[in-house]
């Protein structure tokens, strides 16, 4: 089941999608940031898959209800994104996951692309976080604070990749390492978008199989209840 919920935030209240698993619970959590279409059906889809899994499952919005399907209107979003909001939303949907019935203490996050960013950028700066899974994606580096990180991170990238290219994906996962923190990191031999199952043209299904079965496997090993 999947469900539309409101987060209070400072900066008003932000949509988001929420997908309930079976059984009463408590389930571990986990926050799902969206690429740079926005929440749009691909995202409630894999918070449903997360929740079959077992998960409470919520997909944020940080683009205040807008999504698209045309990467001209994509590209518009984008560049009117704001990582500084983004994080106020992620520490609104924290405290939403931690106070729900259904949930635990342990809230984990993912993202891809866009929401791949995210995600490393909220485990460096959103407290209350308990393990990260980045799909390619690199936030700025002056998001990348991980002297205080002690959750550890699974990097999922393209082997190719002309937006986030192998080289800097390194140099992060060094920069973290050397700040002790726990960062495995693969590359695919699908390219940007690998995970994206409604777009032919960017899916790769022995990719986007490797890293969910690699997802779900780090998660349960670091994110019980």
């Amino acid at each position: 089941m999947i469900e539309t919920v409101m987060l209070a935030t400072p900066n008003g209240p932000a949509m988001a999608a929420l997908a309930t698993p079976a059984g009463d619970g408590p389930h571990p959590a986990i926050i799902i940031c969206h690429e740079w279409w926005g929440l749009n059906d691909d995202m409630r889809r894999i918070a449903e898959r997360f929740a079959r899994e077992g998960f409470l499952a919520l997909a944020v919005d940080f683009y205040e209800g807008k999504s698209t399907a045309d990467p001209e209107e994509a590209l518009k979003l984008v560049m009117q994104f704001q990582t500084d909001h983004a994080l106020v939303v992620t520490t609104a949907a924290v405290a939403f996951l931690k106070s729900h019935p259904r949930g635990g203490q342990e809230v984990s996050i993912t993202g891809f692309c866009l929401g791949g960013a995210m995600a490393i950028a909220a485990i460096c700066n959103v407290p209350g976080l308990h393990a990260g899974v980045p799909f390619y994606g690199l936030p700025l580096p002056k998001y990348l604070h991980f002297d205080k990180v002690r959750a550890p991170l699974l990097g999922h990238f393209a082997e190719t990749d002309a937006h986030v290219p192998a080289e800097k994906v390194q140099a992060v996962v060094e920069q973290a390492r050397a700040a002790g923190v726990s960062f495995e990191c693969h590359f695919y031999q699908g390219g940007h978008g690998f995970m994206r199952k409604p777009d032919p043209q960017s899916y790769h299904a022995e990719s986007a199989q490797l890293a969910w079965d690699r997802t779900i496997a780090f998660l349960k090993r670091h994110a019980a209840v």
